[in-house]
């Protein structure tokens, strides 16, 4: 019940705004009053921080508190709020009046011994080396220098060992930073022969639709100058008609000729219409077919384009999965 009430003052003073629920941003502002890093002030955050929401309510911050005293960091949390508490109350029943008892020298001591060998970086837990040291103290004062000899070696060798561990973490961590640039340096190189191959596949589809193109246009020429051909031998048939029609002084023989002849002029001149219509005919055909190559053209090249995209999505992912 002590703890707990100690829980809920010490997210009073976290939640200054009165919000009911308080922030990363609202327990780094006690960084400054408190014997914590940043980085040990985030995982007590996130060892409180339940369902990983960003906040805390008061019910996850007291149920995470009640287990401050297997963390030492939560442990520095509770002594702030007990700190906290003591200098916030004006009017408290009982009062300590003498300057320093027995107790406190002797927890005084004991804070200062585990701040001298760094025992705070390595111990999660201090109760045991406390209640030996204490009872030394009590018991074998002779002894105690020899204990706290003893307990100097033992942080020394596990302060080397850390050391040790963060030598190890750093060569992992420049390992792991050596491969993750040798996978972006072929993910690169991968990237380079896609888009090579694809300039070349286009190239190549481009010359072959060049060429196919400018087949269509020779055949298309080819056209017109047969029908401008016709065109000029109508004008040739109208203007002998012309000049048939307006001949005056010949016999009637030479007019049944000139009939005859005009009939025949006639035939020849819907004969050409006709060519003539059929070549307009084709030429439309050659150009609607011509269109719809183009657009058979542009719906290849889409499709060759969206292959080559899902090809460079498979690698993406074949990429993603070997990271």
């Amino acid at each position: 019940l002590t703890v707990l009430g100690k829980a809920h003052e010490f997210f009073q003073i976290c939640d200054v705004e009165g919000k009911g629920f308080i922030t990363r941003q609202d327990m780094q502002r006690l960084h400054a009053e408190l014997p914590l890093s940043l980085e040990e002030l985030e995982k007590v955050f996130v060892t409180l921080d339940a369902d990983g929401n960003g906040s805390l309510t008061l019910k996850e911050f007291t149920t995470g508190f009640s287990e401050f005293g297997k963390h030492v960091s939560c442990i520095e949390l509770y002594s702030y709020s007990m700190m906290q508490q003591s200098e916030g109350e004006t009017a408290c029943p009982i009062k300590c009046e003498e300057t320093v008892s027995d107790d406190e020298d002797e927890e005084f001591q004991f804070s200062n011994l585990m701040d001298r060998l760094g025992a705070k970086k390595v111990l999660d837990d201090e109760s045991d080396v406390k209640q030996l040291w204490l009872q030394l103290r009590k018991d074998e004062p002779h002894l105690l220098s020899n204990f706290e000899e003893f307990l100097v070696r033992i942080f020394s060798q596990l302060q080397e060992a850390d050391n040790e561990k963060n030598e190890l973490e750093y060569a992992l961590k420049k390992r792991i930073a050596a491969y993750d640039e040798e996978i972006q340096h072929l993910y690169e190189e991968m990237e380079q022969q896609i888009k090579k191959e694809k300039e070349q596949f286009l190239l190549k589809d481009t010359e072959r639709f060049q060429s196919y193109s400018q087949e269509l246009e020779c055949k298309l020429l080819s056209k017109e100058q047969e029908l401008e051909q016709l065109v000029q031998k109508q004008k040739r048939l109208e203007q002998q008609c012309t000049e048939l029609l307006s001949g005056k002084e010949e016999t009637k023989v030479e007019n049944t000729k000139l009939k005859l002849t005009n009939q025949e002029l006639l035939r020849d001149l819907e004969r050409t219409s006709h060519e003539l219509s059929l070549a307009q005919q084709q030429l439309q055909v050659l150009q609607e077919e011509a269109s719809r190559l183009h657009e058979e053209k542009e719906m290849e090249v889409y499709q060759v384009t969206e292959t080559l995209q899902r090809e460079k999505s498979g690698l993406l992912k074949q990429l993603d999965f070997l990271r």
